[in-house]
């Protein structure tokens, strides 16, 4: 439907008018996320588990590739995020992108970015995975660079590019050796083919490492992150669409998916940690230095991500996912507070020349300050209990990287304290201009703020801790995907 979206708002620009290219756009994925919400509730019932093979589509030699989907309680919780907070974001698109003259452009990538992003969690084997891996690099550089007659960021979209370039070739080398190893690059013949393997062996650890390359690329993590910051360039919705629903949480999908793979190698697993760690605590520090309300957020990301590959590192997979679902929600609540911001100052960006917009902005203003709580891990938000579970995990593995971790979480109430405050509070200090068109923005802005807002204040109830009880539910939702894995080292109930 998202693919349809495109082709329709593609080849129709400039001749169909906004209102039906946001009709176009916004449909195809509501439609999309009520095809994915009956999947979902089947799942509640029985877990999912079906694979759907559509077509053969490369037949070399001993070589078949089937373009074949996988459907289970892993793809759908992923899905219902693409789709979930995609659409959001294509709604409050409408009011951010209203006056640009490539209006309709602007949904058909925004529909191309979702049907690539679904594409990649479907698939049934890596070589379809890296389809969609492809196609969301591809969509970032067009989104990026959307504005591109500006020469900064059409630089910006090739950093992404290229840099993304460099980590992808780490996957490519892992999909080929998976078709040299096991003749396949299909989940159900790569898994049982690989468990017959000792732990820490070579062939392992070398295909687990060039997977995670590919990882260290899209998620932004050390030493390839730099991209992140500089695609603030592009416009708001699609900071919130790369940092939230799609492009950078594929990295820590991905690890999930391979997680016999990963549980055969705990020297990866080890390297993942401590990167992760060293990720999470080295963007921490960076965005305590940013006065450009975008970057301070993007650092955050680079730093979320962080701490999801040290959970996926503990093996703690479903921790690791918990914490891709509760930061989608806080983090597309926050960076769509950010482009409320923007528009109501002019596309002023500098924190330094804000202050005091909580009177003009007052529903922008609540709704970032949750998602501010949120991010920072206060009870009973919902990064709370998704960190909580990580730093369990991290407890029992290593006690330095729990001191770190717990180093880098107060970090991270500092820096967004501090962008709350210095953005909210306080007195004007931009222009006498600025101030006298200060405004809330429209509804179809501010309608999603609320709705992200309340997930952002409740979704760390999806997974509470043992002390409560049997109550974890992200934990007994993913555990018939993780249950085949018989090599997941222990570790503590969180």
């Amino acid at each position: 439907l998202p693919l349809l979206g495109f082709i329709i708002n593609g080849l129709g620009f400039p001749k169909l008018n906004k209102k039906v290219a946001a009709i176009i756009g916004c449909g195809s994925v509501l439609a999309s996320f009520a095809i994915v919400c009956t999947l979902f509730l089947q799942s509640l019932q029985t877990s999912l588990n079906h694979r759907i093979d559509l077509y053969t589509w490369i037949a070399a030699g001993n070589y078949t590739v089937s373009f074949a989907l996988l459907i289970d309680n892993l793809s759908v919780i992923m899905m219902m995020i693409v789709t979930g907070v995609g659409f959001l974001i294509h709604v409050y698109s409408i009011g951010y992108m209203q006056e640009d003259e490539g209006f309709g452009k602007f949904f058909a990538y925004l529909n191309l970015f979702i049907f690539f992003m679904l594409l990649l969690v479907m698939g049934a084997s890596f070589v379809i995975m890296f389809i969609g891996w492809e196609g969301v690099g591809l969509c970032s550089y067009l989104l990026i660079g959307f504005w591109w007659k500006n020469r900064e960021y059409s630089a910006a979209a090739n950093k992404a590019f290229i840099m993304n370039r460099i980590g992808d070739l780490g996957f490519i080398l892992a999909i080929f050796m998976m078709f040299a190893v096991f003749g396949s690059s299909d989940f159900d013949k790569v898994f049982p083919a690989a468990s017959a393997f000792t732990t820490n062996d070579s062939i392992i650890l070398a295909l687990t490492l060039l997977l995670f390359v590919g990882a260290i690329g899209k998620s932004a993590q050390l030493p390839l992150f730099t991209w992140l910051p500089d695609a603030m360039a592009g416009p708001t919705p699609v900071s919130a669409l790369i940092h939230a629903a799609t492009m950078v949480t594929a990295g820590v999908y991905m690890v999930a998916r391979s997680n016999i793979l990963y549980s055969i190698a705990p020297v990866t697993l080890a390297v993942i940690t401590v990167l992760g760690t060293i990720t999470a605590l080295f963007a921490a520090l960076i965005a305590l230095t940013q006065n450009d309300i975008k970057k301070v957020l993007a650092y955050s990301t680079v730093s979320q991500l962080g701490f999801m590959f040290v959970a996926l590192g503990t093996s703690s997979f479903d921790a690791g996912i918990f914490h891709v679902m509760t930061h989608a929600f806080f983090k597309a609540l926050l960076f769509r507070g950010a482009g409320s911001v923007i528009h109501a100052m002019s596309g002023e960006q500098n924190i330094r020349h804000m202050g005091g917009l909580k009177k003009a902005l007052p529903i922008t203003s609540f709704t970032f300050l949750i998602g501010t709580l949120a991010i920072a891990g206060i009870p009973p938000f919902a990064g709370f209990f998704s960190k909580d579970a990580i730093l369990t995990a991290s407890y029992f593995n290593s006690t330095i990287i729990f001191l770190l971790l717990i180093l880098t979480s107060i970090l991270t109430a500092a820096y967004m304290f501090r962008l709350y405050f210095m953005v909210f509070w306080g007195n004007f200090r931009g222009t006498h201009h600025q101030e006298e068109h200060l405004h809330e923005s429209p509804q179809s802005i501010t309608i999603p703020l609320i709705i992200l807002a309340l997930f952002a204040a409740i979704g760390g109830f999806f997974g509470l801790p043992e002390i409560f009880g049997n109550h974890n539910w992200i934990h007994h939702y993913l555990s018939p995907v993780f249950s085949q894995n018989t090599r997941i080292m222990a570790h503590a109930d969180s």
